[in-house]
């Protein structure tokens, strides 16, 4: 009887390891999928704060590639979730990446004011593939560093990005000035980088002139 409930405990913990090892690396974790799945795409979701201990550890975390997938429900309410959390009354933000809230993935909504009615877009995977020399400064918050904001000179005036839509198409595009300094705040939290970051660096090349 003991060789069988250790035979029976051995097949349970393989089958439990091999389950677990199974989910794709392009798919969410079974904590995400949890935390995603929660509520229903009208929910906001908590937005992580530099000022909790955990949250912090996840923000300088780095998030990895999502599959594009339209048919995916789980991607789905992600997304919606996502942007009815940067539209919410208590964040109205001009963008947010998945870390914000907790998911590791490279997700991120912007809105875009190089185009009419300034409207939000979503895009998976996005990288910055080109940065121009030419520099902008603008005063940068975030919605996971309450209660401040900072001017920084650091930002790229034009930016080339390349990025999945929710269909699988990969595009690339240009993009300038505020919009530009956007793209590079959310891709940034996506390498598990805050603006607190660039600023920190300017302080120091400011003192060693």
């Amino acid at each position: 009887m003991g060789k069988q409930l250790i035979l029976v405990f051995g097949l349970v913990l393989v089958f439990g390891c091999s389950s677990s090892k199974n989910i794709s690396k392009e798919s969410f974790s079974i904590e995400e999928t949890k935390l995603i799945m929660n509520a229903d795409s009208l929910m906001p979701m908590r937005v992580y704060k530099i000022n909790n201990k955990k949250d912090s550890l996840l923000l300088r975390t780095k998030s990895s590639y999502i599959k594009p997938n339209p048919k995916d429900p789980i991607l789905q309410n992600f997304v919606k979730r996502l942007y009815t959390t940067v539209r919410d009354s208590m964040s109205l933000g001009v963008g947010i990446a998945a870390p914000q809230v907790g998911v590791l993935k490279n997700i991120i909504w912007v809105q875009r004011f190089d185009k009419e009615n300034f409207p939000f877009e979503v895009y998976l995977n996005p990288k910055i593939t080109k940065y121009s020399q030419d520099l902008q400064s603008v005063r940068e918050g975030c919605l996971s560093i309450p209660d401040r904001s900072d001017m920084l000179n650091s930002r790229s005036k034009e930016i080339l990005i390349e990025y999945d839509t929710m269909d699988g198409e990969h595009k690339s595009e240009r993009v300038e000035r505020f919009t530009a300094v956007i793209f590079q705040h959310e891709i940034d939290h996506l390498n598990g980088i805050l603006y607190l970051d660039h600023l920190e660096k300017e302080i120091n090349m400011g003192k060693s002139k």
